[in-house]
């Protein structure tokens, strides 16, 4: 595999440099100021409307159970459509259901049911919205300055949670809980706005069929499968996330029940989380290089785990904004170690799908946890709850240790180009298939073994950029000639193929065929099915003996 030579190191504040990632950073920042003030505000609502620990932690639940079921789906329209059309229409539709969200409460017209409904219209917003926006960044920085970029949009989504609930808790006190829902419907005119403004470079054009839905669905799903990257990602993903999410959930009821705080005090430990994490991501490029990506995540579930612990032992007010101040650091150690994780691992044809993936693994995860967590806390109590899920935390990671992060860093992912087009007799309706490819070698015997590992990376290479079946076979009559399979739903999507094969996979391929010792380069034959409604040609019966 050819690792691509590491550059200089990019400053942090790199992307800051790019106006476009400048002014919708900013709006981002804003609009998640809003959406924080509207979450501190649903869960405190709900705390008067039904102060039980399931119906406040179904709160929690009604924000990510719709990102885990529409993720994907958002994922692949995003690769489909315009992105920046996309989520100016979204934002609009979310714009208007919180002001009418906030109408509601204005007059004491809300009720605990209704406000799950509106939150769950409210994620699933999110989940059409998460994808689409990251899938956007390495539109707006250079390559060598997506990670930063990455980090920085973690970050500011932290200034956003250091400010918004205590605002929130401010607002609440002094104007009434509506009014944190009508200030949010307001922050999304303001992306709107920015979204108007940003020109995205322009999209290389394909000159093949736009994918249709569920086909790009599959594929998504089909590289989520093959690629070894992602799949070590979304395992630590899940070790992670559905013990920390015991604290996002649980958290309205550690203010209230356990500390005996109000609003404020709510706020504060939400500003104490943004606090953190700010002051964790601007030493992330640091303990990155000292830790490495795999250590920082251990150490960042550790300290989430102990955080558990000291909101389930310790009843003080000081000490538990203290332990929010550290479960931030913690948390944006883990996601934007995570989400890196993801974005490397992904070529562009498919990032909107695969990082929906991930989202929806994120919030899978993190759905399951607050109904758990929040049951468990309704039988068993809080404090039992929180510490079960700190034992659950340290034993995720030890389980999930063997998944390793960040594989697609040293991988170009690029387009390669370099597959000529298929020779055929006349014109392919492109929905024709299927599609089965051939490729003959011929191998030295004393090289089979590095041909066969070899050509177990090239399946791999295969089943991510659209192939559904692979195999190679060994001709037992003349040992050393082997032929390699692979089929594909449609000619188009073997031509999408071609499209997709990147750098990497083209060194793959050369290792392959520096093997090959046949005295032409090995023999490339493409068959589609034959059509089911073409009418017989008639011509003479021939026997022929086969044996």
């Amino acid at each position: 595999m050819k690792v691509v030579k590491p550059k200089s190191q990019v400053s942090s504040w790199a992307p800051f440099a790019h106006i476009s990632f400048v002014v919708l950073w900013t709006a981002t920042v804003i609009s998640n100021v809003g959406t924080w003030m509207h979450d501190v505000a649903s869960g405190w609502l709900m705390t008067s409307l039904s102060p039980s620990p399931l119906m406040v932690a179904l709160v929690q639940a009604a924000t990510t159970l719709p990102v885990f079921l529409f993720a994907l789906p958002a994922g692949a329209i995003a690769d489909l459509v315009d992105r920046r059309r996309l989520l100016i229409v979204v934002m609009a539709i979310l714009a208007i259901s919180t002001l009418l969200l906030g109408m509601l409460v204005l007059f004491e017209q809300i009720s605990a049911w209704t406000l799950l409904a509106f939150t769950f219209i409210s994620g699933a917003g999110a989940a059409f919205v998460a994808p689409a926006w990251q899938a956007i960044v390495p539109q707006l920085v250079p390559r060598d300055a997506l990670q930063p970029a990455v980090t920085l949009n973690s970050v500011g989504i932290n200034i956003s949670r250091a400010i918004g609930p205590a605002l929130a808790g401010i607002i609440i006190v002094s104007a009434g809980i509506a009014w944190p829902y009508l200030l949010n419907a307001l922050s999304f005119v303001v992306v709107i706005v920015a979204l108007l403004w940003w020109r995205p470079p322009p999209k290389k054009v394909s000159h093949l069929a736009a994918e249709r839905f569920w086909t790009a669905m599959g594929a998504g799903l089909r590289y989520a499968r093959s690629s070894g990257p992602l799949r070590s990602t979304l395992i630590r993903a899940v070790a992670f996330f559905l013990f920390a999410s015991a604290y996002w959930s649980l958290l309205p009821l550690i203010a209230r029940q356990e500390l005996g705080g109000g609003p404020e005090l709510y706020g504060i430990m939400l500003g104490a989380v943004g606090l953190g994490a700010v002051g964790g991501a601007l030493l992330l490029q640091k303990l990155k290089g000292h830790l490495g990506a795999d250590a920082l995540v251990a150490t960042g579930t550790v300290g989430t785990a102990l955080v558990l612990i000291v909101f389930a032992l310790f009843k003080q007010s000081a000490v538990a904004i203290v332990a929010s101040f550290v479960a931030g650091a913690s948390w944006i150690a883990v996601l934007s170690s995570l989400n890196v994780s993801a974005q490397v691992a992904l070529p562009d044809w498919v990032r909107a799908r695969g990082l929906s993936i991930f989202i929806t693994v994120f919030f899978g995860a993190m759905t399951l946890g607050s109904i758990l967590w929040g049951q468990a806390a309704s039988m068993l109590g809080i404090s039992i709850t929180l510490q079960m899920a700190a034992a659950g935390a340290l034993i995720g990671a030890f389980i999930s240790w063997p998944a390793k992060l960040q594989l697609g860093m040293d991988l170009d992912l690029s387009p390669s180009s370099h597959w000529p087009e298929p020779i055929v007799s006349g014109e392919i309706e492109p929905d024709r298939g299927p599609v089965l490819v051939t490729v003959e070698y011929r191998i030295d015997l004393k090289s089979r073994a590095v041909f066969i590992t070899l050509m177990n990376e090239l399946k791999t290479m295969r089943k991510r950029n659209g192939a559904y079946s692979w195999g190679l076979f060994e001709d037992v009559a003349e040992p050393g000639r082997y032929l390699e399979y692979f089929t594909e739903d449609s000619w188009v999507g073997h031509l999408r193929h071609h499209e997709r094969v990147s750098v990497s996979d083209r060194d793959i391929q050369k290792r392959v065929l520096a093997l090959h010792v046949g005295d032409s380069a090995p023999l490339v034959t493409h068959f589609l099915a034959p059509e089911p409604n073409v009418a017989p040609v008639s011509a003479p019966v021939q026997s022929e003996q086969i044996g």
